[in-house]
C-alpha cells in the first residue's frame, strides 16, 4: 500500500483499490433548494465556523441545510487520527480559538436552531481532548436559549475520557433547577466499524474504548447515548449483530446504520453496497435489542435527522 504526504503527515493511499462495482440505484443523494438552504449558506459561512456536513463532504448536506440544521465542527478542520475511511484533514491543529464557543451560538441563534448537533475532529494533541471547548460552546448555547436540544459527537477522549466526563456532564446540567431541569443531552460517539476492522478503518481508535465512553456517559443524569456504523467495509451480519449487542449492553439507547461512500479515490474502498432489505433487517434487529431511536438506510449519517423524535 502506497503512502502520499498531506501537511508533513503520512496517509494511506488507497487509490490503487476499486469499489465493489458501481453505485446501485438505491443510494441517492437529496439536492439543495429552497429560501432556507440559501439562508443557512449565508449564515455558516460569513462566519469563520466549520460544519462537519463541509469538511466530511455529507451527502445530506443540501436536505439538512434545506431544513435549517447543521452539525458544527468545533477545533478546528484538521484532525490528528487518520481513518481510512473520513475526509477530514489530517495534519498538525491550530492552537484552540478561544472565540469558537462564542461565534457557534451566535449563529445558532441567527439560524433559530431549536436542535443542534455539535461535534470535532480528534485532538489527542491536548491534555482535555478539547473537552473544555465542548463544555464552554455547550454553555454558551444554553445561556442563549435554556430550552435548546443539543447533541453531541464527540471523540474518545483518549487518556482523559474521566476529565471530558466531568467537564461536559457539568456543563450540560448547569443552571438547571428541580423546577427549570436542563434540556435533555444526547451524547454520540460512533463506533464506526465491527472490531476486527479497526487496524485498517480507524487506526488510533481501540473499540472496547468507546464503549468505555458510551458506558459512562449513559450514566449522567438526563443523558441518553447514541452511536453509529458504516457498512460495506467488509463487516459480516453476524459482527454487525454482535456489535448491537455491545451497544446496547453498554447503555446506548440511539442507532444509526448507513453505507459508506467512498469520499476520494484515496480513502478504502466500498466493499459492499447494503441492500434496503438488509438495513431492514439490521432495524428490525436493533429494535429487537432495545434501541428506541434508529435510523437505518443507505443515506443515513450519525447526525442525520437527530432533532426528530423516534417515530415507532
Amino acid at each position: 500500500m502506497n503512502r502520499f504526504l498531506h501537511k508533513d503527515i503520512p496517509v494511506f493511499d488507497h487509490s490503487a483499490q476499486p469499489n465493489v462495482g458501481h453505485m446501485p440505484g438505491w443510494v441517492r443523494v437529496s439536492l439543495a433548494k429552497g429560501a432556507q438552504y440559501r439562508h443557512t449558506v449565508r449564515q455558516l459561512r460569513g462566519e469563520p465556523l466549520h460544519t462537519v456536513c463541509e469538511e466530511a463532504r455529507c451527502p445530506n448536506r443540501g436536505e439538512c441545510w434545506s431544513r435549517g440544521t447543521a452539525t458544527f465542527l468545533l477545533l478546528g478542520d484538521t484532525c490528528t487520527r487518520a481513518c481510512g475511511f473520513c475526509s477530514v484533514k489530517t495534519g498538525r491543529p491550530a492552537a484552540v480559538d478561544e472565540q469558537e464557543a462564542a461565534r457557534v451560538a451566535e449563529a445558532v441563534s441567527a439560524l433559530r436552531l431549536r436542535y443542534v448537533v455539535l461535534t470535532s475532529v480528534n485532538r489527542d494533541d491536548l491534555q482535555d481532548g478539547g473537552a473544555a471547548l465542548f463544555a464552554q460552546t455547550i454553555s454558551r448555547l444554553r445561556r442563549h436559549n435554556p430550552s435548546v436540544g443539543i447533541e453531541l459527537l464527540t471523540p474518545d477522549f483518549y487518556r482523559c475520557q474521566e476529565n471530558a466526563l466531568n467537564l461536559i456532564g457539568a456543563a450540560a446540567g448547569r443552571g438547571a433547577t428541580a423546577d427549570t431541569p436542563a434540556p435533555g443531552l444526547v451524547w454520540g460517539h460512533n463506533v464506526e466499524t465491527v472490531p476486527r476492522l479497526y487496524k485498517t478503518v480507524r487506526k488510533g481508535s481501540d473499540y472496547r474504548r468507546s464503549l468505555a465512553l458510551l458506558e459512562q456517559a449513559a450514566q449522567l443524569p438526563e443523558t441518553e447515548t447514541k452511536s453509529s456504523l458504516m457498512l460495506g467495509l467488509g463487516e459480516a451480519p453476524a459482527e454487525v449483530v454482535a456489535v448491537l449487542r455491545d451497544l446496547r449492553a453498554a447503555g446506548v439507547t440511539r442507532l444509526s446504520l448507513g453505507q459508506y461512500l467512498r469520499p476520494t479515490r484515496y480513502h478504502l474502498p466500498v466493499q459492499e453496497y447494503v441492500t434496503p432489505q438488509q438495513f431492514s433487517i439490521y432495524e428490525r434487529e436493533a429494535r429487537a435489542l432495545g434501541f428506541t431511536w434508529v435510523k437505518a438506510g443507505a443515506m443515513v449519517r450519525s447526525s442525520y435527522q437527530a432533532e426528530e423524535e423516534q417515530r415507532s
